[in-house]
């Protein structure tokens, strides 16, 4: 989705925070020694975030697509994968989430993963012979539609300036748990910090930087995961890039 921040969940201080820190706030919260990774760790103090909104349309019924060409409607719009995939990542998702290439395979007909990043730099070849303030990129597992750098100035100007806000120690903390323990309760969280977490959990769902998951047992509470903008925020390709523990 063109990252326009309608709603838009606070961005935290740039350049991030480091692996290192993440890692270290894992073993001190679990007692075990830190993951080795050379780095800067970097904490400042805590701040509110307001929850995101993100509309997408309804129905997850395969498009259809042949990758061998595409057809034109009335309008003269061109059909085919790589409109679809264009048109996914214009509208993006619910959960506000990067679109993978899994996900967007299942929702187009005769078309697999494996096509996607073919499609995409297809896409980012047109976007830049035609001079579009928009293009691709890669963010974590999958993909998302964000606006060139050197028009961030004029999304700022529109939209006004977004505050910046930083993480605490003691959200740190629970962000590490999660991120090597999930999925993960609530109640887990707060027994391995010996503190009440509930409120940090809630903080950092509204971040982005956590998602709540519901078991299909409805007696079963629910768990914890990282999401996309986690692995984007500590520059993750996947969750196995974190530096590895001793657990």
């Amino acid at each position: 989705m063109v990252d326009m921040p309608e709603e838009q969940a606070e961005p935290l201080g740039e350049p991030g925070i480091s692996l290192d820190a993440l890692a270290a706030a894992y073993a001190e919260s679990t007692g075990r020694r830190e993951p080795s990774r050379s780095g800067d760790a970097r904490h400042a103090e805590d701040d509110d975030a307001p929850p995101v909104e993100v509309r997408e349309a309804e129905g997850d019924a395969p498009l259809p697509s042949s990758p061998g060409g595409g057809e034109e409607d009335d309008d003269g719009c061109e059909l085919g994968p790589r409109s679809i995939l264009e048109a996914m990542l214009f509208v993006g998702n619910q959960q506000s989430e990067p679109l993978t290439a899994a996900r967007a395979a299942e929702l187009m007909r005769g078309v697999s993963p494996d096509e996607i990043a073919d499609l995409v730099d297809e896409l980012n070849r047109r976007y830049a012979s035609n001079g579009c303030p928009y293009r691709i990129t890669s963010e974590g597992p999958g993909y998302r539609l964000t606006l060139h750098p050197a028009f961030r100035a004029v999304r700022s100007k529109f939209y006004g300036r977004v505050r910046e806000a930083r993480l605490s120690q003691a959200a740190l903390d629970v962000l590490a748990i999660v991120a090597y323990r999930q999925p993960i309760t609530g109640d887990e969280v707060s027994k391995l910090r010996d503190s009440p977490s509930a409120h940090l959990l809630s903080q950092l769902v509204r971040r982005q930087l956590l998602r709540v998951e519901r078991p299909p047992e409805k007696r079963r509470p629910v768990v914890y995961r990282t999401t996309g903008r986690f692995l984007e925020l500590f520059g993750l390709r996947s969750l196995e890039d974190l530096p590895e523990s001793e657990d």
